[in-house]
């Protein structure tokens, strides 16, 4: 808990009860993976510091409303004592809250776009401008642009419109895309006493609810990777935690590969966020292990992945939230064979990087 920022979220007094500590309750939800219990002591220990309830509307009231609006459940624990537990809704409320702070953080911030260089027909305006050729259609016409440029070329004496003055708003394509995120869940991913495998699942249930909401055409599918690797599903998301893990990079690729190869949208990308360089592969029936350094069976092997991804386009965006020079070598020898890319974020900006580079992904220009 060391180091997180409560006080953005504790300023309306105004606020419903309820709504005040059920915002602070859902982020510590996912940083306990889903311990009520832990989460709740959390909640009632800021409470003691915050003073965030009265003698109005308490604690117990609080957890009161948390079942009676079916945000929590009760099942028995091995001993048979009563244990509460999440419910979809609440699950749900998670990946919506996680959508809704990423966005908010995209809003506040003014980082470049990129974009590719194909413009005609699609389905998202842009500020673009374009002359009118036969077969455009008349529905993306910007009139105020149309009716400037007739101004200007006839004047108000003489004023008509030709063809020549028609301009039209130009469009993107918006593509359906099957997408592998990749998440580590090595040991490295809470060392130093800095908890980043939060914010990897945070950005994942964001981007969960964004895909599932906005673009339910897409496909999402979710592994997480460390000495092996497997996929889990959304709604395990607030739930996942780092183990005494190496990282397996090759696993993790080999499972996204296997996934994308049945899928048949002609779009396929994956996206890996990742904290460490690969030190773990499979040899036989057990391991091969090397956490110093650069190892060079481990990274051939990783390369070669990365190769056979560029031979079946399939990009790789890497998420590296580590900055060691020798990482930034690597990373940029894997971006390099793979064709794809590459961005050093922070943890507070690991969400709009991926976001940003998702949306863009989607956007072909036609």
């Amino acid at each position: 808990m060391i180091g997180w920022k409560f006080a953005e979220k504790i300023v309306d007094p105004d606020e419903d009860p309820f709504e005040k500590l059920f915002k602070i309750f859902k982020d510590l939800l996912v940083h306990t993976s889903g311990d009520v219990s832990e989460a709740l002591a959390w909640l009632t220990e800021l409470d003691k510091h915050y003073k965030l309830t009265d003698e109005r509307y308490g604690i117990a009231d609080f957890i009161n409303d948390l079942y009676e609006k079916g945000y929590l459940s009760d099942k028995k624990n091995k001993n048979g004592a009563p244990l509460s537990v999440p419910t979809t809704k609440l699950e749900m409320a998670l990946r919506h809250q996680a959508l809704h702070d990423i966005f908010d953080q995209l809003s506040k911030t003014k980082y470049g776009q990129h974009t590719s260089g194909i413009l005609g027909k699609g389905d998202e305006s842009t500020s673009e401008l374009k002359p009118f050729e036969f077969g455009d259609n008349p529905d993306n016409i910007a009139f105020t642009e149309t009716i400037k440029s007739a101004q200007i070329n006839h004047g108000l004496s003489d004023f008509h419109l030709t063809e020549d003055d028609i301009h039209l708003h130009e469009k993107f394509l918006q593509v359906q895309t099957s997408t592998v995120l990749m998440i580590d869940i090595s040991h490295s991913m809470i060392l130093y006493g800095e908890d980043r495998i939060t914010p990897a699942k945070k950005v994942a249930m964001a981007l969960a609810e964004l895909i599932t909401t906005r673009y339910p055409k897409d496909t999402l599918d979710i592994i997480v990777f460390g000495n092996d690797a497997w996929k889990i599903e959304i709604k395990d998301l607030p739930y996942l935690q780092v183990g005494p893990y190496h990282t397996n990079t090759v696993a993790g690729l080999e499972l996204a590969m296997d996934i994308l190869r049945r899928r048949k949208n002609t779009n396929k990308q994956i996206m890996m966020i990742t904290d460490g360089k690969p030190t773990c592969i499979k040899k036989g029936k057990g391991y091969y292990m090397n956490s110093f350094g650069l190892d060079r069976k481990i990274l051939t092997r990783t390369l070669a992945l990365a190769l056979s991804c560029r031979k079946m386009k399939i990009p790789i965006t890497t998420f590296m939230i580590a900055r060691d020079p020798y990482l930034v070598r690597f990373v940029d020898e894997f971006t390099k064979v793979n064709n794809g890319k590459a961005f050093y974020s922070s943890l507070e900006g690991l969400g709009e990087f991926l976001f940003r580079d998702y949306k863009n992904n989607k956007k072909t220009k036609n």
